[in-house]
């Protein structure tokens, strides 16, 4: 069977669609030609249609108009007298006819214009204005005439509002403050998650509280207390940026990582202390100083301690670091460095060391440093906190000599600005940045009793001192300003943690709980005996219900053997006749134990002999080891002194 030519085929097809085709495929409609579309011809029908409504619209508009002073005139003409009749007819017909030559040339020349105007009609006021010409090419209603008016009032609120933004003082919300009691020692640590619901602070006595604002009332209490690290100093908090984790950095050797409920979710190895290459160890060897969460990615942090490196882990990989970074001096030597931290965008690490130096490494090179500056702290001092801006150019360092110092990346060689006399007695004083950039923020320490410390802002482009604030009667240590709730949490020495909020400029946070009034003591209700529910009992075994334990606990009040206050144990030798517990005395003790002991046993010998009857029927512990060498006993003969001496040779008794 031979193949159909190419002529064959079109051929077949230009006759018609095949109907077996429809039928197999369910729909029909084979071999049609698609509707083409002319869009010009739509677009210039659409403008044709708007036109003749514009113009139907404004002729309705011109007779509504005519109508009303045609009115106008009869109610005039109607007032004057009828011999000025013949007159008013005169200027009626010039009237008349003058307007109708004048609607005849504006019916022109709207004509003209209505042929290139789409959208609807202009208002008459702005039609009679001279100065207004209808461009041709506008589509839809123009903008209202006091539009540049309106510019113009915006343009002067901007201004005011630029003054304002000119001076971040004002910007400091430091109205209202609220004070949580940590403990009685150093808070040490401050971490508030990423959505400003829950507060953490640890310090030196160990422990780790939790605070939620939206959970607490005017008593300020945490809502759970714990110790992660044991024994082990709280050197520093931080939650991830999901807010799902948080970093605890103690003084061991090994970091640990909670989740938001204080449960632990892995904790770091430690390293082989007796290895000399401290990067062939699988974790750090010796005290930690300060850790950070990456701020990009998920589930990585950074922790710097006193074997003189900085690691990077995984907080699904708590066997072995990351990544691991080594601080060398200009002569090649071990460094130990003091704090570090991510980039904003986490590209860098930077650390700062014990010989005053910073160095910045490439997150992902880790031989050399990208930005090394020897000596941006005096030697010898622990510098206690770099941090960067919110932009990423500038690096700020409060270092151990008392000092704050900014930085820029881009121009490594010199600091921009340094300010002193800043007192730090802490290895872990805390700066940040403001959330707008322009204010730098660090506490100072001071001795007890010797005044209080404060928090002091610098103004970033000046770096000029513009404003502190009095915190308390001891140091100021850690302090952290949350972008999203515009508050300023503040760790101080004598155990306090203090929020700073203005009602108008902050969000939540602070605001949530000091709306809330505190919760009243309950007092304590007990039941006083055990009630078995029966419901489905006959009345007569169905025990009586109690409806308030408040009267229950009354009538035992005057019940005098329930109401009976407990004797309370007597302390020392004791007195009205009582022994003093445990004997506070020899003699106490003596009386207590030998003295007092009522049991008659004056004569061992019969107490014993008490008992040979059952013991010689009913041998149990002697007798059955000698049954078969010594069926019956037989006990040794004791001879009185007379005997002996009866016995004794003579030589004995002769006396020298």
């Amino acid at each position: 069977m031979e193949r159909p030519g190419p002529s064959e085929v079109t051929g077949s097809d230009a006759s018609g669609p095949d109907p077996q085709l429809a039928v197999t495929m369910g729909f029909t409609g084979f071999g049609k030609k698609a509707r083409t579309f002319d869009l010009e011809a739509m677009f210039e029908q659409t403008r044709r249609t708007a036109v003749e409504r514009s113009r139907k619209t404004l002729e309705a508009r011109e007779k509504e108009e005519e109508m009303n002073r045609e009115k106008e005139l009869r109610r005039q003409n109607e007032d004057i007298e009828p011999t000025s009749s013949g007159s008013n007819v005169v200027r009626d017909c010039s009237k008349s006819s003058s307007r109708d030559t004048s609607s005849s040339e504006s019916e022109e020349s709207s004509g003209s214009s209505d042929d290139e105007l789409i959208g609807p009609p202009l208002p008459l006021k702005m039609m009679k204005e001279p100065g207004n010409h209808i461009e041709e090419d506008i589509v839809g209603p123009l903008p209202p005439p006091l539009y540049e008016d309106a510019e113009d009032d915006d343009d002067d609120d901007d201004d005011g509002d630029s003054e304002e933004e000119e001076n971040p003082v004002q910007k400091i919300p430091d109205s209202h403050e609220i004070t949580l009691k940590h403990g009685t020692k150093t808070v040490s640590a401050l971490g508030l998650d990423p959505s400003g619901a829950r507060l953490v602070t640890g310090g030196y006595d160990y422990d780790v509280k939790f605070w939620d604002f939206a959970g607490m009332d005017a008593s300020f209490k945490a809502f759970r207390s714990l110790q992660p690290c044991e024994c082990h100093q709280i050197k520093s908090l931080q939650y991830s940026n999901t807010g799902d984790m948080i970093l605890v950095v103690s003084g061991s050797s090994q970091a640990k990582v909670i989740d938001r409920d204080g449960f632990e979710v892995m904790e770091c190895i430690k390293g082989d202390q007796y290895i000399v290459d401290m990067a062939n160890t699988k974790g750090h060897t010796a005290m930690l100083h300060t850790g950070s969460w990456h701020p990009k990615i998920k589930g990585e942090f950074m922790t710097c301690s006193n074997d003189a490196t900085v690691r990077t882990w995984e907080v699904e990989n708590p066997r072995k670091q990351r990544s691991v970074f080594k601080p060398r001096t200009v002569q090649g030597k071990k460094v130990i460095p003091t704090t570090c931290t991510y980039s904003r965008d986490g590209n860098l690490i930077a650390a700062a060391c014990q010989d005053g130096s910073i160095q910045i490494w490439d997150r992902n090179l880790t031989v050399h440093p990208k930005f090394h500056y020897k000596q941006a702290h005096d030697p010898g001092t622990d510098t206690s906190c770099v941090t960067f801006s919110y932009d990423g150019n500038v690096l700020a360092s409060r270092g151990g000599d008392d000092t704050l110092k900014l930085w820029d990346i881009r121009q490594f060689n010199k600091p921009l600005f340094s300010a002193s006399g800043l007192p730090t007695m802490f290895p872990m004083t805390d700066c940040c940045f403001s959330p707008d950039d322009k204010l730098v923020v660090t506490g100072t320490s001071v001795q007890r009793g010797c005044g209080s410390g404060k928090l002091v802002f610098f103004e970033r482009r000046t770096f000029q001192r513009v404003y502190e604030i009095d915190i308390t009667d001891a140091s100021v240590v850690r302090c952290l300003w949350h972008p999203k709730l515009n508050q300023i949490m503040v760790g101080t020495g004598n155990g306090l943690a203090k929020v700073y909020y203005d009602p108008n400029k902050s969000q939540r946070g602070a605001k949530l709980c000091v709306v809330k009034t505190q919760r009243k003591a309950k007092q304590a209700e007990t039941l006083t005996q055990d009630y078995i529910i029966t419901p489905h009992a006959l009345p007569m075994f169905r025990e009586p219900r109690q409806r308030s334990t408040r009267k229950q606990l009354e009538k035992d009040r005057l019940d005098p053997l329930k109401s009976h206050k407990p004797e309370p144990p007597v302390a020392g030798p004791g007195r009205g006749g009582r022994v003093g517990t445990h004997g506070g005395t020899l003699s106490s003790y003596i009386v207590k134990n030998i003295a007092l002991d009522k049991t008659d046993d004056s004569n061992p010998r019969e107490a014993i002999l008490r008992h040979a009857k059952a013991a010689e029927d009913n041998p149990y512990w002697v007798s059955p080891a000698y049954s078969k060498t010594q069926p019956k006993t037989m006990f040794a003969q004791v001879e009185s002194d007379d005997e002996e001496t009866k016995n004794e040779p003579e030589w004995k008794k002769r006396k020298i």
